[in-house]
């Protein structure tokens, strides 16, 4: 499982990350709230574990930036001190999926990782179709649509806007792409990405006035409405 943990002290940052790790869970880690929002938005990860009290952004802002600005629906752990019932209330409130309160047993944070992942991806299957702007994708039939019309993809074009659909407004590196739409953890020294991209953009983009595939110079690739 993929984590993103955001939190400031570091001897928690060690128990933590050392217990996730020897359960072979991948634990990526930031420091302060503008960096943990940062990774958060263009990054996929199975769960965020956030604390509330954090440098330069809190866990509420942050959790409220992911569900109501980005609209990204990846499950929110928040792990804080400030466990009283109002502050957990807060937290399930501005998005979280689930509150623990400091200190706890590593145990427990593991189930509840878990279990937040299992209903996440349970969710998932029973909504097989993914929609962006008037672009359309079912999850069952690997089919897509623009406008209404269906558009004929191959499998991997399929799935590197598969990709994209699952992370709409997200900057998506070349490594990233690689990585999840051809299966390898190496650059494969080519520029097969940017060719692949091309492809798309004539099937998805060519003749319509909105185009939704955008180039980041320097960083990768983004869906999303316009250039504004």
């Amino acid at each position: 499982m993929n984590i993103l943990l955001i939190e400031d002290e570091v001897n928690v940052v060690g128990f933590i990350k050392k217990g996730l790790e020897d359960q072979l869970f991948h634990v990526a880690v930031a420091y302060d709230g503008n960096t943990g929002l940062e990774i958060a938005s263009r990054e996929t990860f199975d769960v965020i574990i956030l604390d509330v009290i954090l440098p330069r952004m809190n866990g509420w802002d942050i959790c409220r930036a992911l569900r109501t600005d980005l609209r990204i629906a990846t499950p929110i752990l928040m792990l804080s001190a400030l466990n009283a019932t109002e502050q957990v209330i807060k937290g399930l409130n501005v998005g979280a999926d689930d509150y623990l309160g400091k200190p706890f047993k590593m145990d427990e944070l593991v189930a509840r990782l878990h279990a937040l992942h299992r209903r996440h991806k349970g969710q998932l299957v029973e909504n097989p179709r993914l929609s962006f702007a008037d672009i359309e994708i079912d999850l069952e039939t690997r089919e897509a649509f623009r406008a209404g019309e269906k558009v004929q993809l191959t499998a991997r074009e399929y799935k590197l806007l598969e990709y994209f659909m699952k992370n709409p407004g997200r900057v998506l590196s070349r490594t990233k792409i690689i990585q999840q739409v051809w299966g390898v953890d190496f650059d494969m020294g080519t520029n097969v990405v940017d060719v692949y991209i091309n492809y798309l953009r004539n099937k998805i983009d060519k003749g319509y006035p909105t185009k939704l595939i955008h180039t980041v110079i320097g960083m990768g690739y983004m869906l999303k409405k316009d250039d504004a």
